[in-house]
Parts: structure tokens; sequence; C-alpha cells
């Protein structure tokens, strides 16, 4: 028997087990893959929780890089060997009344690595082969792999937005998401400002190409923001919504506040917020495995980098920790050795 190590919980909110198991098959329509790295994003918490339904044990792990290893019955166009990743939308079922609409990403059925099936904290993962991302040839896995999860979602969220090149878009926290949200932001085009607690973080916001840096523990966003003529797009990456409702009232008429941070949390949204200006908060679901080679094409193209920090898989519950301490700079990537 050929084994793999594996990060897995046991149950809900224990700590993480490093050992060691079989190396899974394929079945029809799904791939092996060879995990190089995986990104730690704030939403693997769901699995350790097992908020979102999933079984224990199970590996978490939604922002994957590596190459196929096998292909299962019927799966022809992808090849062995080929490079390749696997983001949060990890599957589909093609029949609801979403997918026959095209807009995979809210199937009524969708599959989410790390959730329903074990995800990129492992050497091998079993993945349909709807979900995988072709990953360029000029993008390392360790980069790759935040932008299938972190890079996709605030890519995404900004290219479907209201915001069109010139206008002003500001990038609510400058963390995991939203380093990765300013450079996009900047690179589309938009006059962006970041948005952070405390002053530290604004040389970081504008070497990443921040035209406005507000302080939100000194200003009143919505008043910085007005002085600037107003957002078309806030994009709130931070996950404490408190922190978002003060940025409604910077909205230009007919702006959005769009919404990717992942949060059980009640938003306070009054409604004459909303009224006078014909304002809208909107959630964002993070894309396709096709949005996400936009994203990643993207990346390469315009130079937009995650910044990382990278950890052996071994080494997964520190890696969690940090992530979930807020102290990771900016995002925590787990490698495999073998």
């Amino acid at each position: 028997m050929t084994t793999m190590t594996i990060a897995r919980v046991p149950e809900a909110n224990a700590p993480f087990e490093i050992t060691e198991v079989e190396i899974p098959e394929p079945g029809p329509g799904q791939v092996r893959v060879h995990v190089r790295a995986c990104g730690v994003c704030h939403s693997d918490s769901l699995t350790v929780a097992g908020a979102m339904g999933n079984d224990f044990p199970r590996a978490p792990g939604h922002e994957v890089a590596g190459e196929i290893d096998a292909l299962g019955e019927g799966v022809t166009a992808w090849t062995a060997g080929q490079r390749v990743g696997v983001g949060w939308f990890g599957g589909c079922d093609f029949t609801c009344d979403s997918c026959r609409r095209g807009d995979f990403i809210a199937c009524e059925n969708g599959l989410v690595a790390g959730i329903a099936y074990d995800g990129g904290y492992a050497e091998y993962m079993i993945a349909p082969a709807e979900a995988l991302v072709s990953i360029p040839d000029d993008l390392s896995d360790v980069d790759a792999a935040p932008l299938l999860c972190a890079g996709v979602t605030t890519f995404n969220a900004l290219r479907e937005s209201v915001a069109r090149p010139g206008d002003v878009v500001a990038i609510l926290g400058v963390g995991g998401l939203g380093h990765l949200g300013v450079q996009y932001a900047v690179k589309m085009g938009f006059e962006t400002v970041a948005i952070a607690r405390g002053s530290e973080k604004e040389s970081l916001a504008r070497d990443l190409g921040a035209h406005h840096y507000i302080d939100s523990t000194t200003s009143d966003v919505a008043e910085e923001l007005n002085k600037l003529g107003g957002a078309s797009v806030v994009l709130a990456t931070v996950t404490v919504p408190d922190a978002m409702t003060p940025a409604l009232g910077g909205l230009r008429p007919r702006g959005q506040l769009v919404v990717v941070g992942a949060s059980a949390d009640p938003m306070q949204v009054p409604p004459f917020a909303l009224i006078p200006g014909s304002t809208a908060v909107q959630g964002h679901a993070s894309g396709t495995s096709k949005d996400s080679e936009d994203a990643l094409r993207f990346s390469v193209l315009t130079g937009v980098k995650p910044t990382i920090e990278t950890v052996p898989l071994e080494e997964a519950q520190r890696a969690y920790d940090k992530m979930m301490a807020g102290d990771a700079r900016f995002r925590m990537v787990l490698t495999t050795g073998k």
C-alpha cells in the first residue's frame, strides 16, 4: 500500500492530526492532483468547526496548486502531468436551475474542496474534473495557490461590479484578501483607496499601488470617501461587519458595498442609508474554475502577486493558528516535500 501525508481534523474544533493514509484513486469524472502548495484561508475554519456540515475526519484546503497525477474514467479534457489548481468552486451538478442558466458558482448542490471532500492539506487529493484550473507556466505553485480563492474572489468581485476605469474604488481591509484587492483595483484602472485600522499599513498600501489611504481609527471613512467624490464600489474584505457599515455613507449614487469577507455576524444597515442614493449592499461568491483561470492570467499579465509565508504541510497547525490569530502577512501557504 502506497501512503501519503495528510493534515486533517479528526472531529469538530479538534487540533489537526498529521497522519499517513492510503493514496486515493480517482473515480469516473475525477482526477487525482499531486498537491505542491495549498493556501491557508480563513474559510478553512468552516471545515474545522463543521459549520457547513462536513464529515470528519476532514482535511481542509481550497487554494490548491499542483499537477494531475491520475485521471478517472471519462476525463478527456485534461492530461497527466498538467499543472492545475482547485479553488473554492469544487464542482457542480450541472442539472439544478442555476447550473442550467450557466451560473455554476451558485449551484444548489455545489461542492467545496476541503468540505465536501478532502482538500489540499495533503500530498494528494481527488477532485471533480470541472473544478480544475489550468495554471500558467509563469506562475509558481506557491504564488498560484492563494490566487485560487483570495485572488479570484477580489478580482472577480471588482470586474463584476458597477465600477469602471477611472472610478473611485475603496478596498476595506489590507489583509489576505485586501492586499490582493488593492493590486487588482489599481491594475484595473480604478482610483484606489485602501482603508484599514491604524497607520501602520499605509506604507504597505501605497507600495501596493493605492492612491489614497484612510485610517478608520482616526478618520470618518464616509467623509473621506465623499471628499474624493464618493466611491463607486467599496470592496469589504474584512470579516467584521461593524467595520463595513460606516463605508455606506461614502458611496456615490448607485454605488455598491460588495461583501466578500465571510462572517456569520449580522450587519447593521439602516434602510435610509441606501434609499437616497439608490445604493446597494451585495454579496459576491468567489468564481468558477474558469473565473480562476482569468484571475491567474490577469495576475501574470499585470504583475499582481500575493505576499506569502510558506510552511511545510507537517506544520499545518502552526500555519492555521497564525492565520486565525491575524498574524499572517498575508497568506500562509503549505508546501509538500515529496
